[in-house]
């Protein structure tokens, strides 16, 4: 149980994405930023940007998951104002918690649009918010990060349903046998294996992964799924978690695996890695296989997803029971003002080039 807590507002955190052409390579340059990525390797995702009308879907989807957030908090009566920051476009999380202080915020929780732990998909929010205080100075509120929820029932539920909605959308003679394939977004080998406590043994994102995808299949009622990763980026002779899930696709249609239902469990939204990696490449990957294709939905746009954020708030501010499923994998995150979980959690031993995006945004 959490100790209850008084807060005054809720601050949704995610990545940002760009929201017409010309903020396309201006964002890619702050998501690369020191990290040495080639002029021509920026040129590709660029593109990746435009076959979208140089647009991408995430800061709606986040504008949208607020808008359903404020009717929840209605409903329940819980009366916090919700504010919207990113971390590498507009609205900055440095501009965010300046309007935050300036509107007299003093304790504030942070929903980041991450379920998961890991470099990219918890530490790298608590140097978000330890930025944006320091970048407001004296007065600037304090901002406690909710804790990694990759296991709760609700978000479980939500991708459950997206299968069997996917399955349902396939031509009836391929649903009893379309293969389950989950979805995450790659990350380097040694920062996975530094992902966690260190005395948690490393490798707490793709174990997180890899619980999450168990628990939804067996909501699913799927005992043989697979497990694979998508997204990657950098120089390859760098290691990162595979296999990709277009090289999976191939590997199935040589056992005769005629359909397939991909589920992006690494996602909360449509991002562009959706969009882009499952819908249009991996699609077409599968249509040059003859392989039927459904490609479940993600959570964001499910009414449980902002109920789960109430919970997830109610934990905080009321110190309710916080709910998991069967915990087979710890989580962490929740910190005051960008401090870390533990010493060495989380390590990034290299800075690696990621310009489409992060991990399980």
């Amino acid at each position: 149980m959490t100790t209850p807590g008084d807060f005054d507002a809720l601050l949704v955190l995610s990545f940002g994405g760009p929201e017409k052409p010309d903020d396309v390579r201006p964002f890619l340059e702050n998501v690369t930023r020191g990290r040495g990525v080639p002029p021509e390797r920026l040129d590709s995702v660029v593109e990746h940007y435009m076959h979208f009308g140089g647009v991408s879907p995430i800061n709606r989807l986040n504008r949208d998951i607020i808008d359903a957030l404020r009717g929840e908090f209605d409903s329940a009566g819980i009366d916090l104002p919700i504010y919207f920051g990113n971390r590498n476009w507009h609205p900055m999380i440095e501009d965010t918690v300046a309007t935050m202080t300036a509107d007299g915020i003093r304790n504030a929780l942070v929903f980041p649009t991450s379920a998961w732990g890991g470099y990219s998909g918890c530490r790298q929010y608590h140097e978000d918010i330890a930025r944006a205080r320091a970048s407001v100075g004296d007065g600037a509120p304090h901002l406690t990060k909710i804790r990694q929820y990759y296991d709760h029932p609700l978000m479980v539920d939500a991708f459950s349903d997206a299968v069997a909605a996917a399955r349902a959308s396939l031509p009836e003679q391929h649903r009893a046998d379309a293969r389950l394939v989950f979805t995450a977004h790659s990350i380097p080998s040694a920062a996975d294996a530094n992902a966690g406590p260190p005395e948690d043994g490393g490798h707490l994102y793709s174990r997180q992964v890899a619980e999450a995808s168990r628990l939804v299949a067996a909501a699913s009622g799927v005992e043989d799924y697979d497990l694979v990763w998508q997204s990657r980026s950098g120089p390859p002779q760098v290691p990162w978690l595979d296999p990709d899930i277009c090289d999976h696709l191939e590997a199935l249609s040589a056992r005769s695996v005629d359909a397939v239902i991909v589920c992006p469990i690494g996602f909360v939204s449509d991002h562009l890695e959706v969009v882009w990696d499952l819908d249009t490449e991996a699609e077409e990957k599968a249509r040059e296989l003859g392989m039927a294709f459904a490609r479940a939905g993600t959570p964001g746009s499910d009414e449980r997803f902002p109920a789960m954020i109430r919970e997830l708030v109610d934990e905080y501010r009321l110190g309710t029971d916080c709910r998991r499923e069967l915990g087979r994998v710890p989580g962490y995150g929740s910190t005051l003002d960008g401090n870390r979980c533990a010493v060495g959690c989380c390590e990034q031993p290299t800075r690696p080039a990621r310009p489409s995006g992060a991990a399980a945004r």
